[in-house]
């Protein structure tokens, strides 16, 4: 199922695009694409739809048409045969061959097949079909071309007809002049499939020498959900979480400056550091909001691209510099002893490598699909982060230990509860860690069924992105806690 719009289509996308009057997302399709269906999560309700929009200059014959939503699934096709195993499983298309085996009706001929087990009749379904015929557009647009103007795009009457069907799947064959629209009203999962089909046989066609025989189709589907922009909507809830994680980094922030200006004399330090990386957290924050808002509005482009990397830099530099204060804290910098000789130096690799392998696998989440995407190439953006986030966790949690029994020795006892309350909020964060890889692996180990992204096109973005976040957020300001700006600091 292809996800998002092909690169070398942009032009044909800029020419489509003005048929719709509200910007929304689109992916582009014709005929030559391998999988003969667009799919997409819609976040439904009384103004959203999806278009279908073909390409006058590349699209000729008649193709049969049907959207749906993923749940009715199981309506489209009927079974060939049950004792025939060179047959297809399924017969999708009605043509003259499955109206003699009794699969379809002469009358739906260039239709996709609705084929129902329990008796459901297709108008309490959101089954839609339609043999669709692209002759008239293409001969209006060249009548159109000739006279030195552009054939009007008009939306079909079919789009706007109200009756006890939300969308009646029209009978005969239904000649396109324009977008044909789909009304969506229930958030779901929404497929448009498309496939060609040869009517009559070529020999018998009156064309011209230059018309192909065989149906050539190529345009935009628009799925315009409740809100304005060209995000699918599986990514659009982005949006609002990096707005409401800036608004929280900044109000804390606020707090924390406030406690540093009223004890600036006592200040350490550590909180020096935890001041710069606050600020650091809320640029951060207010950067990806930032992108994802820009993505809603412009799409991908090259612009979007430059702008993904600053994004993923920032992040990765978050994380690194976070885990490294974390290390160097643990290992008892300026509490138990003056320098760390050369671990130091070690420090500063292992921070190193996480901040190169965390930017690859911030570009890596974004840009790959994971449906088509091999499990070696997600490994490969995934295996290294998590070994740098193993050794500085594990890292940290030993160098705990040691510090706080250094701690014990000299019967520092104020000091020990604070190094303890460290510890304690670190192996909770280790523990739920655990527990999202776990979740993980076992929801992306079945990426590769036909269901997946019908399943779990509404929680992706919350595991990819909105689970770590929050958790890292939660442990930050429980450590800043500890070690906040108090009258008592240099005591």
């Amino acid at each position: 199922m292809r996800q998002y719009s092909s690169h070398g289509r942009l032009a044909l996308l800029a020419l489509l695009s003005a048929a719709s009057a509200v910007a929304g997302y689109e992916v582009t399709f014709a005929d030559s694409d391998y999988s003969r269906q667009v799919c997409s999560g819609m976040w439904g309700d009384s103004n959203t739809y999806i278009n279908v929009t073909f390409d006058p200059r590349t699209s000729y014959g008649q193709v049969a048409m049907a959207i749906y939503e993923w749940k009715d699934v199981k309506y489209l096709g009927a079974v060939t045969s049950e004792s025939d195993d060179s047959l297809p499983q399924k017969t999708y298309v009605c043509t003259t061959d499955a109206v003699t085996s009794g699969l379809c009706l002469y009358q739906d001929i260039g239709k996709f097949i609705y084929s129902s087990d329990d008796g459901t009749p297709m108008n309490q379904t959101s089954f839609w079909t339609a043999s669709v015929t692209l002759d008239q557009m293409v001969s209006s647009h060249k009548q159109q071309e000739k006279r030195g103007g552009t054939a009007s795009i008009l939306t079909h009457p079919i789009a706007r007809q109200e009756s006890e069907t939300l969308n009646p799947s029209p009978a005969g064959t239904l000649t396109y002049t324009g977008p044909i629209q789909y009304q969506v009203r229930k958030t779901g999962y929404y497929c448009v499939a498309i496939v060609p089909v040869t009517i009559i046989p070529p020999t018998t066609r009156q064309v011209s020498s230059d018309t192909p025989s065989h149906p050539t189709y190529s345009g935009v589907v628009l799925f315009q959900n409740t809100f304005d922009g060209q995000l699918p909507a599986a990514d659009y809830p982005k949006v609002n979480f990096y707005l409401s994680m800036f608004f929280a980094y900044a109000l804390l922030g606020c707090a924390w400056a406030w406690l540093c200006y009223r004890h600036m004399t006592e200040l350490l330090p550590i909180q020096y550091y935890l001041s710069g990386l606050v600020a650091f957290m809320i640029v951060e924050m207010a950067a990806n909001w930032v992108y994802y808002r820009y993505l809603n509005a412009h799409g991908k482009n090259t612009a979007s691209i430059v702008f993904l990397f600053v994004v993923a830099i920032l992040d990765a530099g978050r994380n690194a510099l976070s885990f490294f204060m974390l290390l160097v804290v643990s290992l008892g910098l300026s509490v138990v002893r003056e320098t760390l000789g050369r671990t130091m130096i070690k420090c500063q690799t292992l921070a190193a490598a996480h901040f190169v392998f965390g930017v690859l696998y911030a570009v890596g989440i974004v840009e790959l699909s994971l449906e088509s995407t091999s499990a070696l190439v997600l490994l490969l953006f995934v295996i290294p982060l998590a070994f740098t986030l193993s050794g500085f966790l594990m890292w940290i949690l030993h160098s705990l230990t040691g510090t706080m029994n250094q701690l014990a020795a000299r019967k520092q006892r104020y000091k020990l509860k604070m190094f303890q309350r460290l510890y304690y909020i670190l192996l909770g964060a280790v523990v739920v860690i655990a527990i999202f890889f776990v979740v993980s692996s076992y929801s992306f180990s079945d990426r590769l069924a036909e269901d997946y992204a019908a399943k779990s096109w509404r929680a992706r973005w919350w595991l990819l992105d909105g689970y770590l976040a929050l958790l890292f957020f939660v442990a930050f300001w429980s450590i800043a806690y500890l070690w906040r700006p108090t009258e008592n600091n240099r005591r």
